[in-house]
């Protein structure tokens, strides 16, 4: 049987988290439950610790901080990320954790199927529908809840996976990560269920958000280097030949005398950053190519050492 991990973060959730940890042992009896507690002031850690969870303190707050430390210490072939406010239908992860073990995803997401209505702030659904939105049209998937903390992923992606986000918007990198690098990714429907009374969000809707849509545009820089130059190089150039049309009308109008000296200066300026932007991005375009080999390389090397770890316990 595959090994598997139920990862849950954890910050002042102490209304939450036991029913949380039991709601994961009645689904998935075999999985080992790790509660990652993050600075918890309100005995969260004591109460995920007699509930039977494995508790482990990360000091570095944040989200993003606290999945990087889980991906790197827990070993396990299938891991279930939640949260600590028992937002999820716990009964379902068998059947995410079931696509990872055949092998039919790399990323599952438990995709919030009435997360709009559940909201009562209204700017939640409405941001989560933009970025959804806006990520599949410049990496070219097909999700509906970019943002959702519930997900099923395997070892091939927990240990091939950079976490550089610190906060909330590690979801979206992680789900541009599987998008771009060709993963196997699917979204089953999930029924959220909103957090009870006397239990806030930690999500500021605004501040978050705005994180967000920078993690988005940074990595879109990162992930899709000539694309992103290339826009700015056309945008320069267009603003250049704006800017060089009306020295040329005047030239032509003065029988070649030339009196728009600092408009043409500012046209040829503006021709020449759109240049380099798009040598720039060439340039950048080659080395992610080169990244991308060595990925894959990478992946295979864990696969194959995979495949050995495998047999050397079959013959156990």
């Amino acid at each position: 049987m595959p090994k598997t991990a139920v990862l849950i973060a954890c910050y002042n959730e102490a209304p939450n988290i036991k029913k949380t940890i039991e709601g994961f042992r009645a689904a998935l009896p075999e999985a080992d439950i790790y509660v990652y507690d993050n600075n918890s002031t309100d005995g969260s850690a004591d109460i995920a610790q007699a509930a039977g969870a494995i508790v482990v303190p990360e000091y570095r707050q944040g989200k993003g901080n606290v999945i990087r430390s889980m991906f790197r210490d827990v070993d396990a072939d299938i891991y279930i990320l939640a949260d600590g406010d028992d937002p999820f239908p716990q009964e379902q992860a068998p059947a995410m954790a079931q696509l990872v073990a055949e092998g039919k995803a790399d990323l599952v997401i438990g995709g919030r199927s009435n997360y709009a209505e559940q909201q009562k702030r209204a700017f939640h659904g409405l941001g989560n529908r933009l970025v959804s939105g806006l990520i599949n049209r410049i990496f070219k998937g097909n999700i509906q809840d970019i943002m959702s903390g519930f997900r099923a992923l395997s070892r091939s992606f927990v240990k091939s996976f950079p976490v550089l986000s610190r906060g909330f918007e590690i979801e979206t990198e992680m789900t541009i990560h599987a998008l771009d690098r060709n993963m196997l990714v699917r979204e089953v429907p999930v029924i959220f269920r909103e957090r009870p009374d006397g239990s806030p969000s930690k999500l500021n809707t605004f501040r978050d958000g705005l994180k967000v849509i920078k993690t988005i545009f940074s990595l879109y820089r990162d992930y899709k280097p000539f694309s992103f130059f290339g826009y700015i190089s056309a945008a320069l150039a267009v603003a250049g030949l704006g800017a060089f049309v009306p020295v040329l009308i005047d030239w032509i109008q003065h029988n070649g005398v030339l009196y728009r000296f600092p408009t043409l200066f500012v046209s040829g300026f503006l021709m020449l950053a759109a240049m380099l932007s798009l040598a720039c991005g060439m340039i950048l375009a080659t080395l992610r190519k080169n990244n991308r080999q060595a990925f894959e390389i990478q992946l295979t090397q864990l696969q194959y050492l995979e495949m050995i770890k495998s047999a050397h316990e079959g013959q156990k």
